[in-house]
């Protein structure tokens, strides 16, 4: 294992963030603070509690995992473009490091990104809305699994696109709809029957549950169903990018 590939990967996307501090965290904590004035304090005052839970408090879950799934996307699948677009890449594919090597740099810097955010903006949630952690151990197993398996995925999306139209694709008009109709703001349980069965079609329901799951202790979906389908999907990744770089798709062209 190249330690030092893998460390001059990370230090050099892990730099370009602190560069750009305003873009890549402020401005997601902040968009999300919006959520909570609105929703938690403003709105979620006037509502009633959900399976024992203030409303404020209930969307926590969802809104973290809201701005989780979004920015890991966008942190890896960016990452990996730029060399693809300046045509630097090609340095890196015959620098002596593995593609292993390669994935572990750029999908770990997206993710501590992410997980960054997703504490900063647990911190913020506090100012607005009071909550308890009932399982912090698991809470951050979530976050970590969460934020690995879709920098993953965003790492397949980066190698994909074609412009830069197509990096917005993805996370614009499938992952932020799912995670507004996955429970991110409501308890499916809440919904027609028929309804709570197409929903289970809807892998965010799954991520968003068992999350909400760490932190009080109920949830939509059983909480192993929940860990399945993370791990499930964070194989199918690793898959996906084991086949991209054995066939050179999208790398060699």
């Amino acid at each position: 294992m190249n330690l030092h590939g893998i460390r001059a990967i990370y230090r050099f996307e892990m730099a370009r963030t602190f560069r750009t501090l305003t873009q890549s965290i402020a401005s997601p904590v902040l968009s999300t603070s919006l959520y909570f004035v609105v929703f938690g304090a403003a709105i979620g005052s006037r509502m009633g509690a959900i399976d024992g839970v203030s409303y404020g408090a209930f969307i926590i879950p969802g809104l973290i995992m809201l701005s989780l799934l979004n920015e890991s996307i966008s942190n890896a699948s960016f990452g990996i473009y730029m060399p693809k677009w300046s045509g630097t890449i090609y340095e890196l594919l015959s620098a002596p490091v593995s593609y292993i090597e390669v994935v572990v740099g750029y999908v770990g810097a997206a993710a501590t990104k992410s997980l960054i955010l997703g504490l900063l903006i647990l911190a913020t949630a506090r100012v607005f809305v009071p909550y308890e952690i009932a399982h912090p151990v698991w809470m951050l197993c979530f976050l970590v699994l969460t934020a690995v398996t879709f920098s993953l995925f965003g790492f397949i999306i980066g190698l994909w696109a074609d412009d830069f139209q197509k990096l917005q694709v993805i996370p614009l008009m499938i992952v932020t709809p799912l995670t507004f109709l996955g429970g991110a703001f409501y308890s499916i349980n809440m919904l027609p029957p028929v309804w709570q069965k197409i929903t289970l079609f809807n892998p965010v329901v799954y991520l968003i549950s068992g999350f909400r799951w760490s932190f009080y202790g109920v949830s939509d979906v059983n909480v192993g169903i929940s860990v399945a389908a993370i791990v499930g999907f964070l194989l199918a990744c690793l898959v996906a990018v084991w086949w991209i770089f054995r066939t050179g798709w999208k790398l060699k062209a």
